[in-house]
């Protein structure tokens, strides 16, 4: 994997850089994962069709550094994602955040400006609350959750996800949830960006009021089948589908 030192996180930061063609597409993980362990399965799917893919693992996260002394919030993560894009010299780029990395992604876009050739987000959280799993993160107090909850968690889970959040730093993840829990107004940044934009959702994950409303007001949304939250464990194809579609417009 490559490295850059991030100022903002005061540590190294690794991503993968997948060769492919068209202007790049950046991943954003959410709350627990890592990008080296969520997406390699999109990327590689025929559906994607050869895009050039950055797949960033957020401080604390995957192969990245997990400094004790940041406060993982949402805000400092979009810097992260602007200083790596900066740091490859990207004149341009597409941003796809999931969950967590939805909401890091809107601001993250607001930050690099014209550099954004369009954002897509899978399932964000859009408003201050958190979602059902980072609020139980949050009704444990740091120190519980490090000590013990993310362990249970870990051995409890058998999923995919539970690989990535075994080598997640806990205290990342419990200050990235409650960032999530203090929240933001994540919908009105999406609605007012002045950028392409699209909303994918699970099958599963419907009926949702931000998904309809989202609709309603004409923008771009998505319905991924045979999936909930989930989706790129879920349905790897269908995501690359939505994905380059997206891209190529």
């Amino acid at each position: 994997m490559d490295s850059f030192f991030s100022p903002t996180a005061n540590c190294r930061v690794r991503w993968q850089d997948l060769p492919g063609s068209g202007v790049p597409l950046v991943f954003v993980h959410g709350l627990g994962c890592a990008s080296s362990c969520e997406y390699p399965r999109v990327v590689v799917d025929r559906a994607f069709g050869g895009r050039r893919a950055i797949l960033l693992d957020l401080p604390g996260c995957g192969y990245s550094e997990k400094p004790q002394d940041y406060r993982y919030s949402i805000a400092e993560q979009a810097y992260v994602v602007a200083e790596l894009v900066a740091h490859l010299g990207l004149e341009s780029c597409f941003l796809y955040g999931h969950s967590m990395g939805g909401s890091i992604s809107i601001e993250a876009a607001a930050l690099l400006g014209d550099k954004v050739a369009g954002l897509i987000v899978s399932e964000p959280n859009f408003h201050p609350g958190g979602g059902f799993f980072s609020r139980q993160i949050c009704s444990y107090s740091e120190a519980e959750f490090i000590e013990v909850i993310c362990q249970q968690l870990v051995a409890q889970d058998d999923s995919p996800w539970a690989g990535s959040l075994a080598v997640d730093a806990p205290w990342a993840v419990w200050r990235g949830a409650a960032s999530l829990v203090a929240g933001n107004d994540w919908f009105t940044r999406f609605v007012d960006l002045p950028k392409p934009k699209q909303l994918i959702f699970g099958e599963h994950s419907l009926p949702d009021d931000d998904f309809s409303r989202l609709d309603a007001l004409g923008i771009s949304t998505v319905v991924l089948p045979e999936c909930g939250h989930s989706m790129s464990w879920e349905n790897p194809a269908a995501l690359a589908a939505a994905l380059t579609e997206f891209c190529e417009q």
